[in-house]
């Protein structure tokens, strides 16, 4: 797995059921000078990290269209087709998943949302609308989401291991190699998952990246007949959101992008982000334990010490897991942590599977792990995590070789010790395709104010990294949630009412408004 975490995993269960009032004024519309009637569409000679030019049109575009069939309530679905290789239209083809949630007050318009991943099936934020946003929102938009190329059930779905072998894959290797078959163990893993993917995936391995889901969003909204779209997008959803404002910024009505990763960090500076970010929030987590004497892991007031005794033993002896399953390595214990991270309603969760497992029983850990992984009852697993691990080599231009691999890590060891201990490097796009249409170059240029909600106690995207998106763009207005979670949209009635007055009305706040 690629060693910078995921950044938005189960964010549904961080949205609260305030009630916020609609705005009483008709909705406004941004002015806009021209409307693109096309997708665009890189240059087909495009070599990995070439800059490509978004002025480069199709010169016969398809006919996009949504053939809707009503499920339940005001929810409709239906596939849209659109190229696999934007630069070749008339050519292969795949479909996209689309569900849509119509408004039930006056409408405003369409509003195009994502979830994060990068590789989580958006589709449920539109069929199960109500459970993701206020009515102040849907009652005024169109809530439309859709699986994006690579996840869920749209076109060219990474699925590269089966269930029965994640365990293998993903808590067998020894994130602290002692020698080197240890090490090759870990670089024989990273090279058998690359080969499943491309086996698997085939040609669409190399066509779901970022720049051609920003691409398949403009086809999404000329497909429903709309000069523009308003979007709200979480954690990657925000640099989906900002490719899309970037590439077609006329077409941008308003956007919010809720705990936003740093856009101009290259993947090292991205890892020391989340690891320093992670870091952060366990040490809270700790501290507040240690305080605590009615925490499970109390320890009497070490909570600390007894975190990382706990981890040096299972770097030492893995405890036995259930009848057939890995073992609690040391791997399985940091994903199970990470996992609780994203928000501190997890934290009680933690301190019962961290004081089980030092007293021997580390089935909690497994549990919060299966959790991370999207890990079902019957056994079986999402397919977020080989999406995630896919889409992000292809929009990464770099292809590091194993030594390079090993000499970057070398720069990341020791910034997070107590939860990240690693000592090699990440492999986890070396053995993929090279890149054909690395990410562009976020810039916002002409698409009018984009708020960017940050959270103070963010593991996954730390507040910092919200601040630099902002900053990246040309209209970026940074709203501070005091929070310890990722994401803060539904954590008080302050941050959901400027959203609500930004998205319905286009009143965007001042830049660094905090929200306690």
């Amino acid at each position: 797995m690629r060693r910078v975490v995921p950044a938005v995993i189960g964010c549904s269960l961080l949205v609260a059921a305030c009630t916020a009032s609609d705005a009483a004024n008709a909705p406004k519309t941004r002015e806009i000078t021209s409307i693109p009637t096309t997708t665009e569409m890189p240059s087909t000679t495009a070599k990995a990290g070439d800059t490509l030019p978004p002025s480069t049109l199709s010169p016969e575009p398809l006919d996009y269209e949504i053939v809707w069939e009503d499920t339940a309530g005001r929810v409709d679905t239906g596939r849209l087709t659109v190229p696999l290789d934007y630069a070749d239209p008339q050519g292969e083809t795949i479909d996209l998943y689309v569900a849509r949630r119509r408004a039930d007050g006056d409408r405003v318009g369409i509003m195009l949302v994502n979830n994060g991943g990068p590789g989580s099936p958006a589709s449920s934020m539109a069929l199960n609308a109500t459970a993701w946003f206020e009515p102040a929102l849907t009652k005024r938009f169109d809530v439309v989401a859709w699986d994006p190329r690579g996840t869920g059930i749209s076109g060219g779905a990474v699925d590269c291991v089966d269930d029965d072998e994640y365990d293998r894959f993903y808590a067998t290797g020894d994130i602290t190699p002692d020698d080197s078959d240890e090490r090759n163990e870990l670089i024989d893993l990273a090279e058998e998952f690359a080969q499943r993917c491309i086996d698997r995936v085939g040609q669409p391995l190399q066509y779901i990246g970022t720049n051609n889901s920003a691409r398949d969003m403009d086809a999404i909204r000329q497909a429903l007949g709309e000069q523009q779209a308003s979007y709200f997008g979480f954690s990657y959803g925000s640099e989906l959101g900002a490719v899309w404002a970037t590439m077609y910024p006329t077409t941008v009505r308003a956007a919010v992008f809720d705990g936003a990763s740093d856009p101009n960090a290259d993947s090292i500076e991205a890892t020391r982000q989340q690891w320093v970010g992670f870091e952060a929030a366990l040490n809270r987590f700790l501290a507040e334990c240690s305080a605590e004497s009615s925490c499970a892991f109390h320890n009497d007031g070490d909570a600390e010490g007894a975190f990382d005794q706990l981890f040096a033993t299972l770097d030492e002896s893995p405890l036995a897991g259930p009848e057939g399953r890995a073992d609690i390595s040391l791997g399985v214990a940091v994903t199970g942590v990470v996992r609780a991270m994203y928000s501190d309603q997890f934290w009680p969760t933690l301190e019962r599977a961290l004081d089980d497992a030092a007293n021997g029983n580390g089935d909690g850990l497994l549990a919060l792990q299966d959790g991370y992984y999207q890990r079902r009852a019957d056994g079986s697993y999402s397919n977020l995590l080989e999406s995630f691990q896919a889409i992000s080599c292809a929009d990464d231009p770099d292809r590091s070789t194993v030594e390079e691999a090993d000499a970057d890590a070398e720069q990341l060891i020791g910034v997070a010790p107590r939860l990240f201990p690693y000592s090699t490097g990440s492999y986890s796009c070396s053995f993929f395709p090279e890149s054909i249409d690395p990410r562009i170059e976020i810039t916002g240029i002409g698409a009018g104010p984009i708020v960017v909600v940050g959270t103070t106690g963010d593991p996954s995207t730390p507040l910092d990294s919200s601040r630099k998106m902002a900053a990246a763009l040309e209209d970026g207005r940074l709203v501070v949630v005091v929070a310890n979670q990722h994401t803060g949209y539904g954590v008080n009635g302050c941050i959901d009412d400027v959203i609500h007055d930004y998205l319905v009305q286009l009143e965007a706040p001042e830049n660094e408004t905090v929200c306690r």
